[in-house]
């Protein structure tokens, strides 16, 4: 089983073996040439083609991007990321439709032993490497992600949910709900109540 497919299948695997060195090579030329480039560019979206294949229709990242493979990200159509959005695709991440990110939001998949000799360097074939694995991301549709949010490794959220600000997304969260904190956790269900048009300071 190759680096790659140990890698996706959340078991314990070298990074930046020759093949996904490669490919981590590749995103992050393609994410230097799309950072460099005016928002209306249209040149942006052929990057964002080849550096995520796997994206739907109507995707807008404000930028800058980091993006660590690019390919191991799926989703819906409709997504807009605002700026500095990271993604952390070790393992999978599939994200529904309508999912909206604000800015310096981050996605990571990766994960590290908690014994700090099993997180050690180690010498294989003349090299020194380390190891790690990574657990997939779900983020339903009809999801608003709000500025500075982390969402950790494992972690589902249902559709129709919004993480507060600031948050640090541990566990799951329910389709739904509103949840938020360090770790987020679960505040209320999001109801009828909720509609801006039911506020009359913003009419």
């Amino acid at each position: 089983m190759s680096e790659k497919e140990k890698m996706l299948k959340e078991k314990l695997y070298i990074p930046f073996d020759e093949e996904l060195g490669k490919r981590n090579a590749l995103a992050y030329e393609l994410c230097l040439k799309f950072n460099s480039l005016h928002k209306c560019d249209l040149k942006r979206k052929e990057i964002l083609k080849e550096l995520c294949p796997n994206l739907g229709q109507d995707i807008t990242f404000a930028g800058p991007i980091w993006f660590d493979y690019g390919d191991n990200i799926y989703s819906g159509d409709h997504i807009y990321a605002n700026y500095n959005f990271v993604v952390l695709d070790c393992a999978k991440i599939y994200l529904g439709s309508n999912v909206f990110f604000g800015p310096n939001v981050t996605l990571a998949t990766p994960l590290r032993p908690l014994l700090a000799k099993e997180r050690a360097m180690f010498l294989k074939d003349g090299n020194y490497v380390d190891q790690e694995y990574a657990k997939e991301i779900h983020i339903g549709s009809n999801c608003w992600i709000a500025s500075n949010v982390t969402i950790c490794a494992g972690v589902t959220i249902g559709d129709n949910c919004v993480i507060g600000a600031g948050s640090v997304v541990t566990k799951d969260i329910p389709s739904n709900f509103l949840a938020a904190g360090i770790p987020a956790k679960v505040i209320r269900p999001i109801t009828k109540e909720d509609s801006i048009y039911l506020r009359k300071d913003l009419f």
